[in-house]
């Protein structure tokens, strides 16, 4: 199998620029873009010059650090787990429209001096071109205000595309579901504590367990905290059938009340929100 001419000129634009970069420090979050990114930093400048960097902190899932250990390990690239300090930045904490904003600065205030201590030239992210074309993107602003680069954004890679080339490739994370950190389940306005985040993580797993042990084969599950009340996404073929089953709802454990959103998962549902 190959890739379609237009495809391939766009990858090959990309190995081209990660040659150019010399050596990165890629920002990993195991997820299919920092992944291919990963890959193909391997692919274009050699293992040796290229880290791998997943930050650790309560917005992480403990199986996505997992994972990404592993992925790097597949690669034979250097992994680097740095803790990050969120939640002493008043403005991740208080958990305004901006919040990704402080999550990325925080993360990009690690990892620049990371890659200065390993002396690899620049910090990149997995940025692709749907990102851009986002408008509600503060992370993405918080980034570029650290100095870290996007070489699949500067490919004009998709998503669909980043997952097109992670298919040919036979990379694992072809397709993973998207994985964003806990704190983008929580309601703006709602403050981001350490019990916030462990009790998403617990209802996540709990709930994404006793689904599958129902044979109800669930992929995309989030549990939108709105304080007292959880709101539960999963893919929308799944949404009548687990509306039907309060038994398993039961999983979704430290909330008052439990809904199932009727109209089923949707990236980034927080920001419909007024």
């Amino acid at each position: 199998m190959t890739l379609e001419p237009a495809l391939q000129a766009k990858l090959d634009r990309l190995e081209i620029g990660l040659q150019q970069l010399g050596s990165v420090l890629v920002a990993f979050s195991g997820g299919a873009d920092s992944a291919l990114l990963l890959a193909a930093a391997a692919r274009s400048l050699g293992p040796s010059r290229v880290t791998a960097a997943t930050a650790v902190s309560p917005s992480l899932p403990q199986t996505e650090l997992a994972d990404a250990r592993d992925f790097a390990a597949f690669l034979n690239v250097a992994h680097h787990a740095p803790r990050t300090a969120e939640l002493q930045r008043i403005g991740y904490v208080d958990n305004g429209r901006d919040r990704c904003f402080h999550c990325k600065a925080e993360l990009l205030s690690v990892l620049g001096p990371l890659a200065e201590k390993l002396q690899l030239k620049h910090v990149a992210t997995g940025t692709n071109a749907d990102d851009l074309a986002d408008r509600f993107r503060p992370g993405i602003q918080a980034a570029r205000v650290a100095g870290a680069v996007t070489p699949l954004a500067d490919a004009g890679l998709s998503k669909a595309e980043v997952r097109a080339i992670s298919r040919e490739w036979n990379l694992p994370t072809a397709d993973k579901p998207a994985a964003a950190c806990l704190s983008s389940r929580v309601a703006y306005g709602i403050q981001i504590t350490r019990h916030t985040l462990e009790r998403i993580e617990r209802a996540e797993h709990g709930l994404r367990r006793v689904m599958l042990d129902a044979g109800l084969n669930v992929k995309n599950l989030r549990v939108r905290d709105l304080g007292g009340h959880a709101k539960v996404e999963v893919d929308s073929h799944l949404v009548e059938a687990l509306t039907a089953r309060s038994d398993l709802l039961a999983a979704v454990a430290d909330y008052d009340t439990v809904e199932v959103d009727p109209r089923g998962f949707r990236s980034g549902s927080m920001n419909e929100v007024p």
